[in-house]
């Protein structure tokens, strides 16, 4: 819990730098806050995390490098003390729950009203998980599945995409998974490159992780 003596410390990461200078305008005008940090990518935002941490990361979910659930990922990680709330345009259900399974307390959509943001900000630093109307009804919705259906961590994936991925998450190289599907490598790496954008990762490292996460790659390799 913060303090009531102090205020509640955040950083900003989204990689365009106009959205970062009117999120910082718009928390500090709330009161009680101030931003103490601004990463453009995954990578920066651990990196700022760990030097300042804060008290909650405002964290978008689509950058360069390493993309904002794999960031959620490691801060949690290294920082459990500190509350993620995601901000983005993305609200696809492998990229919400993924962001969930990643650590995230929260997840509003960019357009969120002021009073939204404000209330979230204060709720998952207070220990509790926030999600804005839209998302919220989407999260519901998949609970409402039935059992099988919710189960499936990647439901944006085609079956070829999802048997591609769980040869990745077992360490298989390109060449081995075109021989093990009968497929040209290059239609592997096509394949890739669609997983890569469906699961909003921008290598194969992230996405061997969020691969295992949900609970592909426990085969063993050939």
């Amino acid at each position: 819990m913060t303090p009531p003596d102090r205020p509640i410390t955040v950083v900003l990461v989204d990689d365009h730098p106009v959205v970062r200078g009117g999120l910082r305008a718009l928390i500090e005008s709330f009161g009680g806050f101030t931003v103490v940090g601004e990463a453009a990518d995954g990578e920066q935002a651990v990196r700022e995390v760990q030097l300042s941490r804060p008290d909650v990361v405002v964290m978008d979910v689509m950058m360069p490098h390493v993309d904002g659930v794999e960031a959620t990922r490691r801060i949690v990680r290294a920082c459990p003390a500190t509350a993620v709330l995601v901000l983005s345009m993305a609200e696809e259900d492998d990229v919400v729950f993924g962001a969930m399974q990643a650590g995230a307390r929260g997840y509003l959509l960019k357009g969120a009203a002021q009073e939204e943001i404000e209330r979230a900000l204060r709720a998952v630093v207070a220990g509790e998980a926030i999600f804005g109307p839209g998302i919220a009804s989407r999260v519901l919705g998949v609970f409402g599945r039935d059992p099988a259906e919710r189960a499936d961590p990647f439901p944006g994936l085609t079956a070829r995409e999802r048997d591609v991925l769980e040869l990745v998450a077992q360490g298989r190289r390109n060449a081995v998974i075109a021989d093990a599907l009968g497929m040209a490598p290059k239609t592997v790496a096509n394949h890739l490159s669609s997983i890569f954008g469906k699961l909003q990762v921008t290598d194969r490292s992230a996405a061997i992780v969020r691969a295992r996460d949900g609970g592909l790659g426990r085969g063993r390799p050939g």
